[in-house]
């Protein structure tokens, strides 16, 4: 099942890739009847692009397959309330569903159907989503996902000095390029690329985390002084909580490889304790009383034989205490 599952969304993935290209989209010229203002109704002719009917049909069957796998998994699964948390699940029928809606929507020619099939449409992205469920099947992503999950606080600090480099560097950049402005120039910013301050966060975040586009540089010696401390600045920025997400990752990983290797126990099997009217069950039997020529009373009367205790309940009773 797990490899049947690794194929439909490998396959769904490939075909959500595919309808995006040219190759596989056609244009159709359509003539649609639109009702004028005088009540008469004038042929229009509209353009439209379709995907090939052959990945509508592969996408079709992957989603069989995906409401077949979600069903059986609602059907046998043993707290629906938990299966309806998760977010594994929730992306499984979000990404189901707009299928449906599109499939139902196709035929009917109204424009408000149109609009809703128009809005499918752009939300076909949630497919991509289905990537996510690979995670069930792959030991990487799932400690990948516990150390994102761990390392929340770590995140949250990179985002927070990220935030500020950026707003200080932008602010920065955009005074130190009005130093070498031209006098004549009221604005001050006719020479550089940096109109403002928001157009400067751009551009900070780019040098921060080293990557340097080019579409924004300094051209000023000023603004080219302030470019090499903020690329310092991220430098440093980012080194300081990646380690921690490091040593996170490290440990979720020797765990997991660690269980991998353990040795898989078989399920022994746990014999269930004496029950009522079964041999062995109730206390242990007794020597018969001895007679009280006192109080005259005759002997106590002994056990039946069926009574007694087994040997094989005995043994019962000892494998349950060992377990």
């Amino acid at each position: 099942v797990a490899f049947a599952s690794l194929f439909f969304i490998l396959i769904s993935i490939t075909t959500f890739c595919l309808e995006t290209h040219e190759a596989f989209n056609r244009v159709i010229n359509k003539t649609e009847t639109v009702a004028a203002g005088n009540g008469t109704a004038a042929p229009v002719a509209v353009v439209e692009v379709e995907t090939e009917p052959f990945l509508t049909y592969v996408e079709g069957t992957c989603v069989v397959w995906f409401t077949f796998e979600f069903l059986m998994r609602v059907s046998f699964c043993p707290d629906k309330r938990d299966f309806v948390k998760s977010s594994l699940n929730i992306i499984d029928f979000v990404a189901i569903l707009p299928f449906y809606l599109e499939v139902g929507l196709r035929g009917l020619s109204s424009k408000a159907a149109k609009d809703v099939l128009g809005f499918l449409r752009v939300v076909r992205f949630v497919r991509i989503l289905r990537i996510f469920k690979l995670t069930r099947h792959f030991v990487g992503l799932r400690v990948l996902g516990h150390t994102l999950r761990a390392s929340t606080n770590e995140f949250l600090l990179l985002v927070i000095f990220l935030a500020l480099g950026v707003l200080i560097f932008a602010t920065m950049i955009y005074y130190a390029e009005r130093i070498g402005a031209d006098p004549d120039d009221v604005t001050g910013s006719r020479h550089t690329y940096f109109k403002n301050i928001p157009i400067g966060f751009w551009w900070a975040v780019v040098t921060m985390t080293t990557l340097g586009y080019g579409d924004m540089y300094p051209m000023t010696w000023s603004g080219m002084l302030v470019g090499a401390l903020c690329a310092l600045a991220g430098v440093l920025t980012i080194a300081m909580p990646v380690p921690v997400i490091v040593n996170n990752f490290g440990m979720y990983y020797s765990l997991a490889m660690a269980k991998q290797k353990l040795p898989k126990k078989k399920n022994k099997h746990i014999p269930r304790p004496p029950q009522p009217g079964s041999p062995g069950y109730g206390p242990p039997p007794t020597s018969p009383a001895a007679p009280n020529p006192a109080a005259g009373s005759p002997r106590a009367p002994r056990r039946p034989p069926g009574r007694d205790a087994c040997p094989l309940a005995q043994e019962e009773v000892v494998e349950i205490n060992r377990a």
